[in-house]
Parts: structure tokens; sequence; C-alpha cells
């Protein structure tokens, strides 16, 4: 180990990067492969280029098969620069199967092509001459890489390096040494405001503008065509590859295929919403086809709840799934290629224990090179549960990107299966399933979450030591938000502790909670297209989630007028039995979508908080010398008398009314509610004090002493008008002046009772 560090420092490397190639066994051995070829041409002390050269070629190189012919080319220096050698690795890329024909490849790379200095000079002079004026106009703050750009167009193959020195040498001689002026920077140019026609598109939740189906349709990600997977970075092609991408295109038709694998051992969570629109978004945008697969293998924590809930959440919002699978589809298959897997040397039965396995560098297993037949009867003993759990594994022969060996592919569980019952007593691990999974549905973008990248050489590495068709893994930025948790395991604690009622009390963020708090789909499909589908991880403020739900409800949520804190008004100019049926628009922006009546009669009710004693500078609600306009109405109101009980505190105001054509204009117009239904109102806010709750450095003490207890307040006596009488569960409504409302399951027909989704506007205090 340490004469191989040795040996990769010697060629340039750093210390770290020599000790993480190291971890990677097949780097490491295809590198020191190349080093000692062209140590054998060039001679011992090679310099830091040619290393460079080899170690980016090692690195990047799909098929080791061309391993040696490249590495010819650097030690006969053929292949000088990293250009020539990333037009080399593409031409291989383009041509897997292909006899190599040395002219068309030397031509590809640009094998014995001399760009002279003169050619150099000639070139950028031409470019300078082209922007003479611009250059003069906006010296120094003039877009250099444009003449960088159109100076190599006709030099191909020539040193980036000299270019540049070149060109800063001309613009020198040009315009002279910089200024005080040419070292200020360069003021932005002032953002214009979206046109009327462009408001919209933006108010859905757009990264520039586009939709989620328009991100993910198209070049920007970059993404391999289906049977081309052998074009894909880091994709491992073997003799069968080609033949078996072949196979899988005459089953697929060359149609897009995906998958969303979720473990049934709990609710899927706002995180999940992205990988939900990524899976199914992706192939929905590309015409094809995605899988709902239930990654079944751990008996233990699986229940019938987590199987229908998952199901319900993704169709929930508003895709549906190609076809249902479960891992346990697959065990047969899966156990006879595990097998196969011992056969041919890549597996092997071990005796170590669990709690030996665990850390980074665990001890090597003494049972690594037991002979292949004693691995097949020891595996078939463990499957006709002859051993008891913990006391031996099968572990695969390969290490992982992040340096652990040997990952285990199969343990000994006497737990009845959800589907399969008491048939088995041993099942597949992750690191085996997932992959052979993906093979078995032919999937053609295997789309994960940036914590499988350390995966995805075990998982090239065990389709291709069974020789199967192996898909390309794709990783994306997981989504996180800030004031939560979305572990299950912290979830259950917060539920028996009592800070919530369950895993959907909607100051959870996960997908039923926020169901349940009125937040609709296509709101939190917004939300993971504004987010986009970089492969950034991302980590965002609850407020932006809840600007997308405004979005949304302000155009589909109808208008009702509720009250929280109720004060009493006796309209006295008004007669006993006076009742006028008021016309309330549904969505007053838009009045032909409809409307419904409200009784308007001597007594209402109105917000404690429009009526104020005493009158303060730049309130514009009721006072005694301020009258107020009633919404809708058509009435102006002032006030002739406070009533007040035993306390001292207000219970009913008197008040006379005017015609609104007949009184001054008022400065104001509040709600209210006539004959109103009495209801019951939960109001939510941070289920945490700081953002990062399991922060340990934020919260020494941890996520459970973090808890805001006023996370949740209910008002039981809040009146609402009589038109949300026939509402159904989850249906929302914009309380005027109030917020956005949604009805919860609680509600009975004698009280409803109605969550705050969100308020009216943002609230600057959270941000």
């Amino acid at each position: 180990m340490a004469e191989t560090l040795t040996l990769f420092t010697s060629i340039g490397l750093s210390e770290q990067k020599a000790k993480e190639t190291l971890k990677n066994e097949s780097l490491s051995s295809a590198l020191r492969g190349a080093i000692s070829q062209a140590q054998s041409i060039m001679g011992p002390n090679l310099d830091k280029a040619t290393g460079t050269l080899l170690y980016s070629m090692t690195s990047r190189l799909k098929d080791v098969r061309h391993l040696t012919f490249l590495t010819e080319y650097i030690g006969h220096r053929k292949i000088t620069t990293d250009l020539q050698l990333s037009a080399a690795l593409e031409f291989l890329k383009n041509h897997p199967n292909d006899l190599i024909v040395q002219p068309e490849f030397d031509a590809a790379c640009g094998v014995g092509v001399v760009v002279t200095p003169e050619q150099i000079e000639e070139s950028v002079e031409a470019v300078v001459k082209k922007y003479e004026n611009q250059l003069l106009k906006e010296r120094y703050h003039f877009n250099m890489g444009l003449l960088m750009g159109e100076a190599r167009a006709g030099l191909k193959w020539a040193d980036g390096k000299s270019i540049k020195n070149e060109v800063d040498m001309q613009v020198l001689h040009l315009l002279g040494s910089k200024t005080e002026a040419d070292l200020e920077k360069k003021p932005k140019a002032p953002k214009q405001k979206p046109q009327e026609n462009e408001r919209k598109e933006v108010s859905t939740g757009c990264v520039e503008g586009k939709s989620l189906m328009e991100q993910l349709r198209g070049e920007a990600l970059k993404f391999h065509k289906a049977g081309e997977n052998y074009k894909t970075e880091g994709y491992v092609v073997t003799p069968n590859t080609m033949d078996l991408l072949n196979k899988h295109l005459e089953i697929t038709g060359g149609q897009v295929r995906t998958r969303f694998p979720p473990e049934p051992n709990g609710i899927l969570h706002i995180g999940h919403a992205k990988a939900i629109n990524f899976n199914f978004g992706y192939a929905k945008a590309n015409d094809g086809i995605c899988f709902l697969r239930y990654d079944d293998t751990n008996p233990e924590k699986e229940e019938e709840k987590y199987f229908t809930g998952i199901r319900d959440m993704v169709e929930w919002l508003g895709y549906k799934p190609y076809k249902v699978t479960y891992a346990s589809d697959n065990f047969q298959e899966l156990y006879d290629l595990a097998v196969e897997l011992i056969r041919r040397g890549h597996a092997y039965v071990c005796h170590q224990r669990v709690e030996e396995l665990k850390g980074h560098n665990p001890p090597p297993s003494p049972w690594r090179d037991r002979p292949v037949e004693e691995s097949l009867i020891l595996f078939e003993r463990m499957r006709k549960g002859m051993f008891s759990e913990a006391e031996v594994t099968l572990r695969m022969k390969m290490v992982m990107e992040d340096g652990k060996q040997d990952p285990v592919a199969y343990r000994i569980k006497y737990t009845p299966h959800h589907r399969t019952g008491d048939t088995w007593c041993i099942y597949p691990t992750y690191d085996y399933t997932h992959c052979l999974c993906d093979s078995i549905e032919n999937i053609t973008h295997s789309l994960c979450t940036k914590e499988f990248q350390a995966r995805r050489s075990s998982y090239y590495w065990l389709c291709n030591a069974l020789d199967v068709y192996c898909p390309v893994q794709w990783e994306y930025g997981r989504l996180n938000l800030t004031y939560t948790v979305v572990s299950k395991r912290k979830i259950i604690k917060l539920v028996e502790m009592g800070a919530v009622r369950d895993w959907d009390d909607p100051r959870l963020f996960t997908l039923t909670a926020l169901r349940r708090r009125g937040f609709p789909p296509e709101a939190i499909n917004n939300f993971c297209a504004r987010v986009g589908v970089t492969v950034a991880q991302t980590t965002i403020e609850p407020h932006l989630l809840e600007a997308c739900v405004r979005d949304v409800l302000n155009d589909t949520a109808p208008r009702a007028m509720a009250v929280l804190e109720p004060l009493k008004v006796t309209i006295t100019n008004l007669p006993q039995d006076a009742q006028i049926q008021v016309q309330v628009p549904d969505f007053p922006a838009n009045e032909e979508r409809g409307s419904h009546k409200v009784p308007f009669t001597r007594t209402i009710y109105i917000e404690r908080s429009d009526f104020r004693e005493v009158m303060e500078k730049g309130y514009k609600r009721l006072t005694p010398d301020q009258p107020v306009g009633l919404r809708h109405a058509g009435y102006v109101i002032s006030l002739q008398k406070s009533i007040k009980d035993n306390s001292g505190k207000v219970v009913e105001l008197e008040v006379t009314c005017t015609k609104t054509d007949s009184a001054e204009k008022p400065k104001a117009f509040i709600h209210w509610v006539s004959q109103p239904l009495k209801c019951e109102v939960r109001l939510y806010e941070n289920l945490f004090k700081h953002s990062y709750p399991e922060d340990s450095q934020v919260v020494p003490e941890g996520f459970l002493s973090d808890i805001n207890h006023d996370s949740l307040q209910v008002i039981e006596n809040a009146l609402v008008d009589y038109s949300v009488s026939g509402a159904k569960v989850f249906d929302k409504f914009q309380f005027e002046r109030v917020g956005y409302f949604s009805l919860d399951p609680d509600s009975t027909k004698e009280k409803l009772v109605f969550n705050r989704t969100v308020t009216l506007k943002e609230d600057p205090g959270k941000i």
C-alpha cells in the first residue's frame, strides 16, 4: 500500500488524491498498469504532465481493453494535451466494439498536428481586428473569452495557454495598461419586469420560466438516449455490453423507462416529492413509462399502511404508475443470480458478526478466499434456515467508491414477509437488489439522490459480474427543508412524546401532513420545478414552498368570510327581522366564475382586531371617530356605543349603517359574518425554533429540545359564513383578509374544523 502511494505521488498526484485513488481497487489497478507501461517507454521518472494525463485517462476510460492502446499514445507523446485525450475517449466511446482504424483515430485526436506560434499570432490578430472598435469602447470590460473562443475555432489543437497569452499581449498592445476605470466592476444591467403574459408562467414556479416538463425534456439534463448507455461517463463496457443493449432495445423499443423505488417502512415526505416528480416526470416528458417499485426487502419494518400510503401520495401528486412492482416479485431470480455470483467467484459466505462489520474500515474477512463449492453449500444452508440470525452473511468481492469493502448481499431474518410469508428466511440487501431489479425491469435511467453516488461503481460492477443488462445510474440533489425533520425514527419520537398527533400532523412535512394542511399537489409540483432538477443538494426555507401554495390557491380557492375572534355588532337602524341576501363573488378578480349568497341581518360579527376604542395613527378600521365599510354588503357602519362586561372588555358594539353610495368613502372595508356557522380553526407555525434543529452545534441538546410549543393555536369558537356548509374534507377556501384554509378530516356534521394552510401574505418575520 505504501509503495503504491509513493508511486502515485511520484507522478504528481497529491497525497490526498493518491489515498482516494487507493480506495478504488479497479482505478488503482488500472493506474498502476498504465504507469508501468509508460515507464517502459519513457523511463522511470515520468514528468507531471504525463502523470496527469495517465490519471485522467484511467479515471475516465470506460473500456479497460483500450488502456494499453491509449497509454502507448501518451508514452510516445502522440497525445500530449487534455484536449486530445478527451477527443480520444470520445472516439473510443462511439466505437466500443469496432476495430480501431489508426489513421481515422489519429485524425480525430489531432495526432501529429503542430500549431506554430505564428499561426496563433495570426489567428488572434484577426479576431482582435474584428472587435477593435468594441474593444476601444468597452476596454477591459469586454468579454475576452469571446476572443479566445474565436481565435481557437480555426486552431482546434492549439494549446489554450498559448492562445490566452497571445490574446493578453495583443489586447495590452491595443489598449495599454489598465486604468482605475477599467478596474471598477461593470454595473449590472437592471432587471426587466416580466410582461403580463410572462407573469402567470413565473408565478407557477419554474426555473428560468420553464415548467417541470420542459426542464425534464430535451438536452438540458445531458442524459443518454435509450440504448446508448455506453456513451455515459463512468459506464463500464464489457465484451457483452452491446449484445445486452441490443436485447434491451428489442424489449423496450427504445422507450424511456424509470422507476420510483421507495422502501415501504415509512410515510413519504417533501424530499420524496422531488424524487416522484423527477422519476415520473422524466418518463412522462419523454413519452416513457415509470414503475412504482416497492423495495420490500426488510420485512421487520414493512406495514400495509406504508404500501397504501405511498401509492396514494404518488397518485395525489398526479402520477399514475405504469405498473406497481415489488422487489419481492424477484426473490427467486435474485437468489438464482446470487448462486451464479458465487459460482463465478465474486461472492462468499462470511461468518463475521454484524458488529464486526460496522465502521468504515472493518477487518478483512478470513473467509474471503474460501472455496466456491463450500460457499455454495453454506448459502443453500442459509436458505434452509440452518443458521441463526446474524451468524452468517453472503458478501460480494468488491470495493465501493467510498472505500467500503465487500458489502453484504444476503442476510438472515426469521420474520414473515408481507407478501411471501415464511417462504424465505434470507433477504437481499439494497446494494444487491436495486441494480438487479433495475436490470430485470429494463430500466433505462436509474435516477437516485446524490448519497447513492458512492454505490454507482458497485451498481455497474454487479450487473457486469453477472453479465446482465446494466442500466445507467444518474444522481440528482436531494431536497431538504429547514425547520423540520423527516427521519422516520425522529417523527416516531415526536409522536410518542405528544409533540405532534401523528404522521399527518400539519406541522410536519410528510406528504400526508401537507395534504391535511391543505397544500395543493400542483403547488408541491411547482415547488419542485422552481427548485429545479439540478444535481446540487438543496435546503430551502418553507416560505418558498408556501409562496407556491399561494400562487395555486389564489386561482383555485373560492372566497368566503370568517372571523376568528368574533365581536358582536348590532346595527340599530335595521329592523329586527331585516334580512338582505348579499351576493359574494367566489373569485372577485373574475366574477364570471360564480358567486354565493350570504345573509345580511341586524346582527353581524366582525374581527375583534377590526375595532379600537382609541384611534391610533395609521389605523384605518372602526373607531368611535372613524366609520368603516363592510365588504360586499354595500354599507358603511359608524359606532354609536360600545358595551362592556364587568371586567371592562368590549363584548358588543352598537352601530348605524349607511348605504355606501350615500356615505363618505371609508378608509377601509372589513369582512363580517351573519347567521354564521360555529367552527374550529387551527393555526400553525414552525414546529422547531431553529432552522436546523438536527444540527448539534446549533441545538446541542438535540432536536426534541428545540420544539416550538406555540406551533399550534386552536380557536374553538370561530365563525364562518354559511356558504361553506357543504364542504368536503380537504376542500380549500380563502377566508377573506384572514388566510387560506382547508377542511380537516376531524370535521363532523355538528362542527367543521379548518386548518390554516398559509397566510394571505408572507410573514416577513419568518424569513
